[in-house]
């Protein structure tokens, strides 16, 4: 149990069978009455994100959240499948599960499956990763100096805004987070 005075960004709660983390809140002491803590929460099954609001120093269950580290091996269209770098464990995922990471899967990448009591409930995987470019328009000499952007398909097929000097074959890191060019390669 932990106490909602000792709420932060990123802690994982059980409520009412769903396992929940917290994405932000706010300490509220009004001038009147008592205080209360309002949050909101992310709902790590479904991915749907809801407001609530807890009495100050109320107890909520904490969700224990295992990471395990895996290996990405290849995908049949269906299924998405990884294996245990420990116990050499494969494992198949459905697509639903992965979210909007499937946009960053490259085969033999590492990264860490989310379990609760045995349950996978997702992924996660590093901050940035580096991406080959697939296809894009050619920069042209003094397109440079613009600071303009232009679209370029990724290896995974992920599309993002790249600087008009980026070609073909380049390879870019990419934030995992917003889905943004950081730098090429």
């Amino acid at each position: 149990m932990i106490s909602t005075n000792d709420f932060q960004t990123g802690l994982t709660i059980e409520l009412e069978g769903e396992i929940y983390t917290v994405i932000d809140f706010q300490h509220v002491k009004p001038g009147k009455g008592a205080a209360f803590v309002r949050s909101k929460l992310r709902n790590l099954r479904t991915g749907s994100t809801t407001e609530r609001t807890f009495r100050a120093g109320e107890k909520v269950p904490r969700a224990i959240i295992e990471k395990r580290e895996m290996e990405y091996l290849y995908s049949t269209g269906e299924e998405y499948y990884f294996m245990d770098t420990g116990t050499f464990d494969q494992l198949a995922l459905p697509p639903e599960k992965l979210g909007d990471n499937l946009n960053y899967l490259k085969e033999n990448m590492r990264l860490q499956l989310l379990f609760f009591k045995e349950e996978i409930i997702g992924i996660e995987i590093s901050p940035s990763v580096e991406l080959e470019v697939a296809e894009t328009d050619p920069g042209f000499k003094g397109d440079t100096a613009s600071g303009g952007s232009k679209p370029a398909k990724l290896e995974t097929g992920l599309v993002v805004q790249v600087p008009f000097f980026i070609n073909e074959g380049d390879v870019i890191r990419v934030d995992t987070r917003s889905g943004e060019y950081i730098e090429r390669v």
